[in-house]
């Protein structure tokens, strides 16, 4: 693998440890501000939602670093 290769996986690998650390605090704080709110739990749900999507998109960017680290060595 090449330095250059290495790098742009590893930056890659950072932007995912940021979705998911957003994605959680974000859920975390639309739940929370909802219920002090107020809001029905329709709005919970899509929070859920998006919390779900941006884990479904992670664990395919993850696949893809794995498979691309994979075929290098």
């Amino acid at each position: 693998m090449t330095p250059e290769r290495d790098r742009e996986l590893a930056k890659r690998a950072r932007m995912l440890s940021l979705v998911i650390a957003g994605a959680v605090f974000l859920w975390l704080g639309g739940q929370w501000i909802g219920k002090m709110i107020g809001l029905p739990g329709r709005f919970a749900l899509l929070f859920d939602l998006m919390a779900i999507g941006a884990f479904v998109w992670v664990l395919v960017v993850a696949m893809g670093i794995w498979r691309a680290r994979r075929s290098d060595s």
